[in-house]
């Protein structure tokens, strides 16, 4: 009998002590897709949180983690679904588009984000052989304008950032506007806040009778793809890296063609109201 107590005992021990192992330990989800998941561990090692292998960068992924400031478990998510587990990690770093489609403020609510000066800048792209189409040339003028500026100043308030140097009236004097009257260009865009951004364009080229068809999409491989088959003309939804990844990775032909606006990444609290958890006060 007392063998058999002391057995319980044991396997009573042990079980606390496993489960106290496990919430000693912290669990952040970051984004599954190549670049994103890197730039969400970029930010964390900003941060001193972790430390990466020498010499990685945005390719990194949670096997390049060499050192942790706490015990940290990675969990790696679809970027449009990180929102819907935030409820059930400790803290959760969101791509800024998604963060905001889920109702959260990357201002006022993330815990840590990147700085005005990331080099993530979301970008108009269009097939190889499409660059200097009147089509593209028009498109950029809009979102260059000062009108799409101030709408992303006013409407997001720090939230996405404007990266147009010196915006414009919203035309191009190369551009024969007569030519593409009645003409529709499409766009492959995430629903915030590119397509909204859009809309603004959209204002500026019905001046010239020009129509913008947006298409909206939840995820980040189909834009690319309608892109490249040609059933879209163009697309405004991710960064230069995760572009140019994409290239590598799948050998499509898209071009980056004009940088337009930034939106800091950043960690959100789950179960943690703050960062002390992850040992920064």
């Amino acid at each position: 009998m007392k063998k058999l107590v002391s057995v319980v005992l044991a396997a009573v021990l042990t079980l606390s002590l496993f489960s106290l192992a496990l919430a000693d330990k912290i669990t952040i989800a970051v984004p599954n897709d190549l670049t994103n998941e890197g730039r969400a561990l970029l930010l964390l090692q900003a941060n001193g949180v972790l430390t990466l292998k020498d010499g990685v960068t945005l390719e990194a992924t949670k096997e390049d983690v060499v050192e942790t400031k706490v015990e940290i478990e990675f969990q790696e998510v679809e970027a449009p679904m990180v929102p819907n587990v935030l409820a059930d990690v400790d803290y959760a770093i969101i791509n800024n588009n998604f963060a905001l489609d889920a109702g959260l403020n990357p201002v006022a609510d993330s815990l840590l984000k990147e700085d005005a000066s990331s080099p993530y800048s979301n970008v108009l792209t269009v097939k190889e052989g499409n660059e200097d189409d009147p089509r593209t040339k028009a498109l950029v003028a809009a979102l260059s304008s000062k009108k799409v500026a101030d709408y992303i100043t006013e409407t997001f308030d720090g939230a996405v950032l404007s990266t147009v140097a010196e915006p414009g009236d919203g035309f191009d004097a190369d551009v024969d506007y007569d030519a593409l009257n009645g003409v529709t260009i499409s766009v492959a865009a995430s629903p915030t806040p590119h397509a909204l951004i859009l809309k603004v364009a959209a204002e500026i080229l019905e001046e010239k009778n020009i129509k913008l068809d947006v298409i909206e999409f939840a995820d980040y491989v189909q834009p690319n793809m309608v892109v490249e088959d040609g059933e879209v003309f163009a697309n405004y939804f991710a960064h230069y890296p995760y572009q140019d990844n994409f290239n590598a990775e799948n050998g499509t032909h898209l071009v980056n063609v004009a940088p337009i606006h930034v939106e800091p990444m950043g960690l959100y609290g789950g179960k943690q109201a703050d960062l002390n958890a992850l040992g920064i006060e």
